[in-house]
């Protein structure tokens, strides 16, 4: 029997597996006395103006705690961190500890609700959890009991995603980018990426208006979650996991939550995959980003609510509801035998989502006269629109979709309507995105392989001959530095 294994990452960013420890090696050493700062003591000039900035601000917060005024001593001690007084490096440790003392203080005077902004404050600000301990002076205990009440992790993540940052800033310097992450993907999947450029059809069209999902409340988020996105939450916090073994899914979602934060990832074995018995053992890869409670803007809905919503909805922000949908539990496809386009969402049988089917339907006919039909599967219920109905859905949501197979199939699929290619064209181009359920397809089940190609730290350097290996990136100082030496 094997033991099973996880390993916790930062997606699209360093993996650590079973690495050598880092503690007190290079600049970790220095983040006990000086939060994350890794600045050299300033020139004195320098200094001293610092210094002057400092005391002035410490001065107006100890007069905000005279008068209890709390949200203003918030305030300050931002702008203390923001100017780096609490650096004993920047300004000094007598400076330093003054900026200590204004942050206990306020602790000491604050409620729950209060004491939960400040320790988000100072963690979004890059102050290490060491540093927290000493200005609050309790436990190491205490700070992570009340680091989970209040919902947010200072494992490490601040510094790993800074070091994930640096690697990819530098990287994109050397060539790679999201589009030559997406062309690996392609081509990992044997699709040929310029031939279906050749028809004027760009397979990493999904990419466009992606990073404007750092918006929560674009309607596409909530079609998510009523899709393929999990939301969990926890006390004091909110959790968005997306879980795949499949090989695109792998580089859309990791692309797709870092539109909100840097996703972390664990990589462990799964059960058992639908459909995939010739799989002996699949991996499983599990992307997520921890918020607060109040970033995440959909509350639980029942039918009735969300209906209420997605009539409240315009055209637009309907279009983008159903893309999301459809990115996430849904399909697309092309009956060659029949000659129809259909497009599904799916539902599992006896669970709050297969109400929702019911209300997209009602929905987007009363809306666009756009009909579709329920029916039932095997394994689950699905929302299908096909023929007619199908391109019509397309041609309104295209333009939102950002699953890349989904995406290429339904450009693919309108370009054929629209006559810009032949059937001839199409059937060709279109068989290269086709993959066999039950049997080996390297476009199923190949996530963390599809991952390693088209990650950042694998981008090779033509004339470099640069290879980033996984299990290096995140020896962080050594793996940038080298990186620079390569570059210079």
């Amino acid at each position: 029997m094997h033991q099973s294994r996880c390993f916790a990452v930062s997606a699209v960013g360093g993996f650590k597996i079973n690495g050598p420890s880092t503690k007190d090696k290079g600049l970790m050493s220095n983040e006990k006395e000086q939060g994350t700062s890794t600045e050299a003591s300033l020139p004195r000039s320098t200094q001293a103006g610092r210094i002057e900035t400092c005391q002035e601000i410490i001065k107006r917060a100890r007069e905000c705690l005279e008068n209890n005024d709390k949200e203003c001593v918030v305030r300050l001690i931002e702008e203390l961190i923001k100017n780096q007084c609490h650096n004993g490096y920047a300004v000094g440790r007598e400076i330093a500890d003054k900026v200590k003392d204004v942050v206990h203080e306020l602790w000491l005077v604050s409620d729950n609700e209060l004491r939960c902004e400040m320790l988000r404050m100072l963690k979004s600000l890059g102050v290490s959890k060491k540093w927290v301990e000493k200005a609050l002076r309790i436990s190491t205990q205490r700070v992570s009991q009340w680091i989970v009440r209040c919902g947010t992790d200072w494992e490490r993540k601040i510094m790993r995603n800074e070091v994930v940052k640096e690697i990819e800033d530098l990287l994109r310097r050397m060539g790679w980018s999201e589009t030559w992450m997406c062309e690996r993907m392609w081509r990992f999947v044997s699709v040929d990426v310029d031939e279906f450029k050749r028809h004027s059809i760009k397979p990493c069209n999904w990419l466009e208006g992606i990073n404007e999902l750092d918006n929560l409340r674009s309607p596409y988020w909530l079609g998510m979650a009523k899709s393929d996105l999990v939301v969990w939450k926890y006390d004091g916090g909110i959790r968005l996991e997306l879980k795949t073994t499949n090989t695109i899914d792998a580089v859309f979602f990791a692309k797709l939550l870092s539109t909100v934060k840097t996703p972390s990832l664990a990589i462990e074995w799964e059960r058992r995959v639908l459909d995939a018995k010739y799989v002996h053992k699949p991996i499983a890869l599990s992307y997520y980003v921890d918020l607060s409670t109040d970033a995440w803007p959909w509350p639980e809905l029942s039918a009735n609510e969300l209906e209420k919503i997605l009539n409240g909805f315009s055209d637009e922000e309907l279009a983008e509801f159903i893309a999301g949908e459809i990115d996430g539990d849904g399909s697309v496809w092309y009956d060659h035998e029949n000659g129809y386009v259909a497009v599904s969402i799916s539902a599992c049988k006896a669970c709050p989502k297969r109400a929702n089917l019911d209300i997209v339907k009602r929905v987007i006919a009363e809306r666009f006269g756009i009909v579709g039909s329920i029916k039932s599967y095997k394994e689950n219920d699905a929302l299908d629109v096909s023929g007619e109905n199908a391109v019509r859905l397309l041609r309104r949501i295209v333009k939102y979709m950002h699953h890349p197979l989904r995406r290429l199939r339904a450009e693919l699929i309108l370009a054929l309507y629209d006559g810009r290619i032949s059937p001839e064209e199409f059937e060709r181009l279109y068989e290269m995105t086709k993959y066999e359920r039950g049997a080996p397809d390297i476009k199923r089940n190949h996530a963390l392989e599809a991952l390693a190609q088209a990650a950042p730290q694998t981008h090779t350097h033509e004339g470099l001959g640069l290879l980033v290996p996984l299990h290096l990136v995140f020896r962080d100082n050594l793996i940038i530095k080298n990186i620079k030496n390569l570059m210079s």
